[in-house]
């Protein structure tokens, strides 16, 4: 799984996150940063209001907090959205001994990402594509 500092480049970077059922996420700063939520249709909600987007908690009695701001939240993308996000510049995945190394186009030219997380090693690709 991608890792918070990852996380938090890929957003001070400007990725745009549209939260999705599936999509996983921390409440950071909060005692909470180990605790991994994940959007789904059964627990988690999201409600739209003029003033942007909280994620609704619901039926979650032994938890007090019933809905947050998205902007107060961290997404950890998946393996397969971070190579969506490369589109076309994604070359391939190599796996090695000591974890994996994507292989993306940064200014045309091949280069590559490793890590030990296929995630973070997606993540580090993103981060460069972003600028």
């Amino acid at each position: 799984m991608i890792d918070l500092h990852l996380a938090r480049a890929l957003r001070s970077s400007g990725l745009a996150w549209t939260p999705a059922p599936g999509d996983r996420f921390v409440v950071p700063d909060r005692d909470m940063d180990a605790d991994v939520f994940v959007i789904s249709d059964l627990a988690v909600d999201l409600h739209e209001f003029p003033t942007g987007t909280v994620i609704g908690f619901n039926g979650t009695t032994e938890w007090a907090l019933d809905s947050i701001e998205q902007q107060a939240v961290l997404w950890l993308p998946r393996e397969n959205q971070l190579r969506e996000l490369l589109g076309p510049d994604f070359v391939r995945l190599e796996q090695a001994a000591d974890g994996f190394t994507v292989v993306a186009l940064h200014e045309d030219e091949p280069t590559a990402y490793a890590d030990p997380d296929v995630e973070c090693a997606y993540a580090k690709a993103v981060l460069a594509a972003l600028g």
